[in-house]
């Protein structure tokens, strides 16, 4: 393998060079019996590995450490077995076996300097135990709350439960002190715990003395933190993440109860992490929130306690960092998402790099990987992940392996990360771009509604580029195969994108339906490069025809939603049809879905689920109940397609078409990449770019696997042992 020793652009900086406002962060905090170095706090998140992939996640909690963050935490940590969340992939810490798996993640943060976290949870009513089949146990009895709605349901806890509980977590703190965590945070956020479910009185219906009273509701908390304490003396701190107000009604756990709590047990952690709401709350995507927005829950709390405080807010900008600890909003800066974008945010603060920040652009794909139950990606990090399974660090690559020069035909996410990578490892690079504007899809989608940070994923690229001596950027380059015969280029990269059909293929209808030519249609690219439709125009009205729009969303991610927002910005009455049961039915998966389509239906939009669009005449649609097939006839003055893409291949298969003339152009590789090669979201396409450029040149592996994998062990136990 080859050594990774080749830097990214101005990789190495100075120190002092840091602007002088930003210094506050970099101040060492103690936190209880040990000390953070600076005030970067990675807060727990989930990555889709957990137990299955555990030097996956070390791996990467280690480039966290590496890259300047004071405290890299784990993921929630299931602490017994009478509490799992199956299918969902999370660490646990059952029992000793599960030591030495969480000891490789804390060695890992030690490595560089940092304190390690683990979060231990026990998920009360949020815990099938579809794995374990044990009952459930609750705070009260009533149904599992999950992602997917499980028929089942949990038992009230007994005096005697509430024993066994605190028994398991301080076994789980006695294990995590031997794996070697420095802080141990017991769980009560997000909806997700048994210590909010007691704290909360919308899920706590108890009459005994740990119901009633907020006292009462949180004496579970204090004895918790207690048995904690006693456990591991001081060689750990011991920190509570709470929701800061969880927006369920007026039964839920207030900001104001919260308040109260922090006053009345001021000193009862060593620190305070806060959290807004949901997990669909503290993690709303930039389409529904923006930097911060968690700033109004937070202020005023530190004065209520003498422990530090951290808070979350998809924080980008370090100004905004510095001036909410500055002002005593917060102690530390907690992020998860950031910390994923760029796991050396807080060496490029430091060392006065802050154009260089790989900036989170709130996508939530990160998130897709927990609730996909697969390992997660990120749109603006296509390491993540990737650090033990492939090599891949952010801000290394290995050096080039000979003198030969690329192409990049296609300036979008696949063409500008293949271009950064490629120019890094030292190759000498062409990016040729057919228009005048980089970016691609992502340069498109920024000018929808609240899809502004989206082109981050643009600017970075266009930015680390320009500090590469080796990389041109042609513009207005649209290539031919016959132009790059000539070119005397060893190796060829495609990634000339894709385009949305102007039809109903998808999903639902793998043919073309009928479609009147006079019924004007419209894509995505329509609207996006400024041609809409006019639905209140002369020639559609003199027929009297319904000025209606239609938008028929057989894709289910964020597109349909979107499109429907800018037109009814121009004005224009919309109608959305989906086949599927709600709007934009992918993003439950992003955790945004419920937020999209109240949205429309707060913007007057007309919304037909589990309907699918079977014929377009020349002024109405034919949709029909996919259900029952029933038909049903709607006005409309034009369509807009919202349904698949296609890949913008004819000149790779022009090139490959010629394929014996490659040798006599000096050719080695024409390669096709990205959304040219299989449209997806645009984190695929940014990883498509990132493996051309590991891979290049790189040997043959045949059929051997392309990344490395961890196999369960077989027991040692004869069958039924």
């Amino acid at each position: 393998m080859l050594e990774r020793v080749r830097p990214s652009p101005r990789a190495l900086g100075d120190p002092a060079s840091r602007d002088p406002r930003h210094d506050v962060l970099f101040e060492p905090m103690a936190i209880g019996p040990v000390t953070a170095k600076n005030r970067f706090y990675q807060v727990p998140h989930c990555n889709g590995g957990g137990y299955r992939d555990p030097s996956a996640a070390a791996a990467m909690r280690g480039v966290k450490a590496e890259g300047g963050w004071g405290v890299v935490f784990t993921e929630q940590v299931e602490i017994h077995h009478t509490s799992e969340i199956t299918p969902f992939i999370e660490l646990r810490i059952w029992d000793d076996d599960d030591v030495p798996m969480l000891a490789r993640m804390a060695d890992a943060v030690h490595a560089h300097d940092a304190l390690a976290g683990i979060e231990l949870t026990y998920s009360g009513i949020n815990g099938p135990n579809l794995y374990t089949r044990e009952v459930p146990r609750g705070c009260s009895p009533g149904p599992i709350l999950t992602f997917t709605s499980d028929p089942v349901q949990a038992r009230g806890m007994d005096l005697s439960d509430i024993r066994d509980l605190r028994r398991w977590y301080r076994n789980a703190c006695l294990r995590a002190r031997d794996a070697g965590f420095d802080l141990i945070c017991l769980y009560g956020a997000h909806g997700f715990g048994i210590i909010q479910h007691f704290l909360s009185r919308h899920t706590n219906h108890r009459t005994d003395a740990y119901g009633g009273s907020l006292a009462n509701r949180a004496r579970l908390l204090a004895e918790l933190v207690g048995e904690a304490r006693d456990a591991v003396g001081d060689t750990c701190g011991i920190t509570v993440r709470l929701a800061l107000e969880e927006l369920v009604g007026p039964l839920g756990f207030s900001n104001e109860e919260l308040r109260e709590l922090i006053e009345m047990h001021a000193e009862l952690p060593d620190l305070w992490d806060l959290a807004h709401g949901t997990w669909e709350d503290c993690s709303a995507t930039s389409r529904f929130a923006g930097e911060g927005a968690q700033e109004d829950l937070i202020t005023g709390i530190k004065a209520l306690t003498p422990r530090p405080v951290v808070g979350v807010g998809r924080f980008t900008s370090p100004d905004t960092m510095a001036r909410q600890v500055r002002e005593g909003v917060l102690d530390f800066v907690g992020a998860a998402r950031p910390s994923i974008a760029d796991p050396f945010l807080p060496s490029k603060i430091d060392e006065g790099r802050v154009g260089d920040i790989r900036e989170c652009i709130g996508c939530n794909i990160c998130v897709t990987g927990d609730t996909t139950m697969s390992l997660a990606r990120c749109t603006q990090n296509p390491s993540f992940m990737e650090e033990f399974r492939k090599g891949w660090h952010p801000e290394r690559i290995a050096s080039r392996s000979s003198d030969a020069r690329v192409l990049v035909v296609g300036g979008g996410p696949a063409g500008l990360e293949a271009a950064r990578g490629l120019g890094a490892r030292g190759y000498d690079v062409a990016l040729a771009e057919a228009s005048r504007t980089l970016g691609g899809r992502v340069a498109r989608e920024a000018t929808l509604p609240n899809l502004a940070a989206w082109d981050r994923v643009r600017g970075y690229r266009e930015s680390q580029i320009a500090q590469l001596d080796g990389v041109e950027i042609y513009r207005e380059s649209r290539m031919q195969a016959e132009d790059i015969l000539g070119l005397g280029v060893e190796h060829v990269c495609i990634a000339t994108g894709a385009r949305w059909r102007a039809d109903a293929v998808a999903r639902h209808h793998l043919r073309p339906i009928p479609h009147h030519p006079d019924m004007p249609t419209f894509t995505p690219d329509d609207i996006m490069g400024g041609r809409l439709p006019s639905p209140g125009s002369e020639e559609r009205t003199a027929g009297g025809l319904a000025g209606r729009v239609l938008i028929y969303d057989d894709d289910h991610y964020y597109m349909g939603g979107v499109i429907a927002e800018r037109l009814r910005a121009e004005g224009m009455d919309v109608t959305l049809v989906t086949p599927a049961t709600s709007v934009s039915e992918w993003t439950a998966f992003t955790l945004e879905q419920v937020r999209i389509q109240t949205r429309l239906l707060e913007l007057g939009i007309d919304i037909r689920t589990t309907r699918a669009l079977n014929r377009v005449d020349a002024s109405s649609v034919t949709i029909a109940c996919t259900y029952t097939g029933r038909e049903e006839t709607l006005d409309a003055a034009a369509v807009v397609y919202v349904t698949s893409r296609v890949g913008e291949d004819q000149l790779y298969r022009d090139l490959v078409a010629r394929q014996s003339e490659w040798r006599a152009a000096g050719i080695h590789s024409v390669r096709l990449i990205g959304d040219a090669e299989a449209p997806a979201p645009i984190a695929w396409a940014v990883y498509a770019g990132r493996r051309y450029a590991e891979e290049l040149d790189a040997p043959d592996v045949g059929d051997a696997l392309p990344f490395r994998r961890e196999v369960a062990a077989l027991s040692t136990l004869a069958h039924g042992g």
